[in-house]
């Protein structure tokens, strides 16, 4: 049973693959390592990277702004912050393909959205938006934003 599960998953993605436009160049190869970027450490122990790149894929952890501000100076910083990373690993804002918006107060969706609005072009990502629980999002940051895109 087992070993027929594997050229299913394979066709199943291949499927998937077909269907949104993707191609294998997407995927890793098989001894292919990951690099990692903007390394976040806790006493010198590595903690979580500002981003991961693997074959075609990059995975932009979660950009956050620890400044005062309202939700429009926050969204525009956490925004600039997240291309600034895309570039770094070799893709872009017109690459990006998911994006998850975490919000301290949903009363700011309106405002976030403004500044939102055209910043990936005119094919924009799908994305995720919820409002945190209590205690809101780490560093005082009104909104983060993390980001998965292709090279």
């Amino acid at each position: 049973m087992k070993e027929n599960r594997r050229p299913l998953l394979k066709k199943i993605l291949g499927s998937f693959l077909a269907v949104t436009g993707m191609s294998y160049a997407a995927k890793a190869e098989p001894n292919e390592e990951k690099e990692v970027f903007s390394v976040e450490t806790d006493d010198e122990i590595p903690l979580f990277s500002g981003a991961t790149k693997l074959g075609k894929m990059v995975f932009i952890a979660g950009k956050g702004a620890h400044f005062d501000g309202d939700i429009k100076a926050h969204t525009d910083h956490v925004l600039k912050e997240l291309e600034k990373e895309l570039i770094k690993a070799g893709s872009s804002m017109h690459k990006v393909l998911k994006v998850s918006v975490f919000l301290n107060d949903i009363a700011d969706y309106k405002g976030m959205n403004e500044v939102y609005k055209g910043r990936f072009g005119k094919k924009p990502p799908v994305r995720t938006t919820v409002a945190v629980a209590k205690g809101g999002v780490p560093g005082d940051s009104l909104v983060e934003m993390d980001c998965i895109a292709y090279i």
